[in-house]
């Protein structure tokens, strides 16, 4: 009896331990599953990815037209009707007025997601781009480039945000530079489109102001015909992790799942943006700020109002020197592209700021060159200054986590057009008071403050260079 007691303790310990450890042979391989799934952000490019790049291009293209539509609209107005240099600066400024409102974007961006904002701006953009036909009122026409800046700031910060948050590791930063691209298409052919739209009268300028809807209304049926999916990083950062996942699966596969850091992310229920202004952010939010709103001043001071600072110049073909300016700038934003990866941000930042502010008070000191070195000079200075607006979208976004993204690039957005609506503001009446040179010196000076401030505190966010930092 003894021994058959014994036998069966034995069985029963052989059984336990083999039970025992095909249920761990059994956990490792459900382990192993799991760990199967690969960070989405290490995918090949996709159909997805394509599908919101293309979505938020178009979106830069109807943004960069809406943007400079109104430097040519107003020029043409002033033929027909008598508009102080405080209007010109005013209505030239509105729409950088309210893109000063992604700050509020950026947070509500951070709340509620990207997707829903980004399918509803696009719309609204058109129709109150189509309500500049209704009214000659300075003051109501004011007051629609404001509404028109605050949708304009939707695809600036959640558009990239979105964009950022769907490519690829790598293809993040190279797809947010090259949507410059884009960006200043839709800029360029708004200037083509003003100058050469003639003949309807008085209702010219109207009608100039008015076809920023055609770019806005296809970037929101094209968002409406291919919808945009909701960022998974942002679902993960509000503890929707298996909603996050169900997304990457929808649009990449099975295959396919959030990275390990982000499944074990703390939930943020809300995020005030006086953290930006904590000892941990500080300096990007200066710096990220700062240099955006010093490069602003310029680029839009001089780019919106180009025919009223050619004029200035004493140009003799302002119709051909403008398109010359503003094949330039078009160059400069494939230079920067090109130089992006290659050189760190920091020295970027530097050297940009310091040749664009040499080059134009070079221009502004020296009143009686040639006009054909004057306009190459300005060429050069276009080329140089527009190089470097490919780390507007970038540079920002990599100074922040991806807990305050939204809040931190719409807080330097914010930051920045302050420094757009001033030189569009500005520069019209700089150039009525003391000349073209007196514009020009104005943006030198505010260039080299740039170029000190970047010397001074401008973090390295590039990858490849960021370890000699």
């Amino acid at each position: 009896m003894e021994d058959i007691l014994i036998f069966l303790r034995r069985t029963f310990r052989v059984n336990l331990n083999a039970l025992t450890h095909i249920m761990q042979k059994e956990n490792l391989n459900n382990t192993n599953t799991i760990k199967e799934k690969k960070n989405y952000k290490k995918a090949p490019l996709m159909p997805i990815h394509l599908r919101v790049f293309t979505a938020v291009l178009l979106g830069q293209i109807a943004c960069g037209f809406s943007l400079g539509i109104s430097g040519t609209a107003l020029s043409s107005a002033s033929k027909y009707i008598t508009i102080s240099d405080l209007w010109t600066g005013l209505i030239g400024a509105g729409s950088l007025i309210g893109l000063a409102g992604s700050i509020l974007i950026g947070r509500l961006s951070d709340k509620i997601g990207r997707r829903k904002l980004l399918m509803l701006n696009m719309y609204v953009l058109g129709f109150l781009s189509l309500t500049q036909l209704l009214t000659n009122n300075l003051i109501l026409i004011f007051i629609i480039r404001i509404l028109i800046g605050l949708m304009i700031a939707v695809d600036y910060t959640v558009g990239n945000a979105l964009l950022t948050e769907w490519l690829p590791k790598g293809e993040d930063s190279k797809g947010q530079s090259h949507l410059l691209i884009y960006w200043t298409i839709g800029f360029i052919a708004s200037y083509l489109t003003g100058t050469f739209i003639t003949g309807f009268g008085s209702y010219n300028w109207q009608i100039i102001l008015s076809t920023g809807a055609i770019p806005a209304f296809i970037a929101a049926i094209f968002r409406s015909i291919f919808p945009l999916p909701a960022s998974p990083s942002w679902l993960a950062s509000r503890g929707k992790v298996k909603k996050a996942n169900k997304v990457i699966k929808k649009h990449m596969g099975h295959k396919w799942g959030l990275p390990q850091k982000l499944k074990k992310a703390k939930p943020v229920k809300e995020v005030s943006w006086t953290i930006l202004f904590s000892r941990k952010y500080l300096r990007q939010t200066l710096v990220g700020g700062l240099f955006y709103a010093c490069q602003a001043f310029a680029f839009f001071g001089i780019s919106i109002f180009l025919p009223i600072l050619l004029q200035g110049m004493h140009v003799t073909d302002q119709k051909i020197s403008g398109i010359i300016y503003n094949g330039g700038m078009f160059i400069g934003v494939l230079f920067g592209i090109l130089i992006f990866n290659k050189i760190s941000r920091r020295a970027f930042l530097i050297s940009n700021f310091l040749l664009s502010s040499l080059l134009i008070g070079f221009l502004a000191i020296n009143k009686n060159i040639n006009s054909n070195i004057q306009l190459i000079i300005f060429c050069i200075f276009a080329i140089i200054l527009s190089s470097g607006l490919v780390l507007d979208y970038p540079y920002p976004t990599e100074l922040f986590d991806i807990k305050v993204r939204g809040t931190g690039v719409g807080t330097c957005i914010t930051i920045s057009r302050f420094g757009a609506a001033a030189g569009t503001f500005l520069l019209p009446i700089l150039t009525n008071l003391g000349g073209a040179n007196l514009a020009m010196i104005t943006c030198a000076l505010v260039l080299f403050a740039a170029f000190v401030i970047c010397l001074i505190w401008a973090p390295e966010t590039s990858p490849q260079f960021k370890q000699n930092n």
